[in-house]
């Protein structure tokens, strides 16, 4: 008789990497939708297994696309170039844990409105899995409890929830409920202003068309005077 761990071998070997993550994320009745981050699933090594398993299916693909992937110097390796893509860069945001944010406390008490931005974001539509590339203004009025973070860790958090198949509106919900988690701060406010290319390069084929969305916390969202002062500033 095998052993326990020669047999959990054996089965990692022929059940396929994405089945056993999924597995796992079911069993613990947690939501996977395409802007979640399910890293806390995934075990060392499996996401090289996942690269492969990507690849293989994203060879499939082009070949029911009836694209020569065997002797089209072009295409021999685009499916692992894809897989690559998806998995280290554009949905990174979905298998790897929340970058390091090193807080500090309000040691001089600051109670001013500060803003940052604007920082550079890109995405991917989660309904064609087109670009979305657009900026992000960040309004945080903190108080004496609110933890403070480094000016580079807004861009970081934000790239972090922007590396998944999204759509708009919900980035900025999850942009602003990470960061007021974080913070703490009186009020905390997040504009987005983006080109989607699903409607550039597809569909209506509209190049001048942007979406601009926002999320109010606390103080912005009470103060009107505060939140015209935000929205003026990051007009300039």
């Amino acid at each position: 008789m095998p052993n326990d761990t020669t047999y959990k071998a054996v089965i990692s070997e022929t059940i396929p990497v994405s089945q056993r993550i999924r597995e796992r994320i079911i069993k613990s009745k947690t939501r996977y939708h395409a802007n979640d981050n399910i890293a806390q699933f995934i075990e060392p090594g499996e996401l090289d297994e996942l690269l492969a398993e990507v690849e293989d299916k994203l060879r499939g693909v082009l070949e029911s696309l009836v694209i020569d992937t065997k002797s089209d110097h072009n295409t021999l390796d685009t499916g692992r170039r894809v897989a690559k893509m998806y998995i280290n860069e554009i949905f990174k945001g979905r298998y790897v844990p929340m970058p390091s944010v090193t807080e500090f406390p309000n040691a001089s008490h600051l109670n001013e409105l500060m803003i940052i931005g604007p920082i550079t974001v890109r995405s991917a539509c989660s309904h064609h899995l087109c670009p979305i590339i657009g900026k992000v203004w960040i309004g945080v009025m903190p108080n004496e409890h609110s933890n403070l973070i480094g000016l580079s860790k807004y861009a970081r958090i934000a790239e972090w929830i922007m590396s998944r198949p999204q759509i708009q509106e919900e980035a900025v919900v999850q942009l602003a409920d990470t960061l007021q988690e974080k913070m703490q701060p009186d009020g905390l406010a997040v504009v987005m202003e983006a080109d989607h290319f699903c409607m550039h390069w597809r569909g209506v084929k509209d190049m001048d068309s942007k979406m601009i969305n926002s999320v109010m916390h606390g103080s912005f969202l009470k103060d009107p005077t505060l939140r015209r002062e935000f929205l003026s500033l990051i007009k300039k």
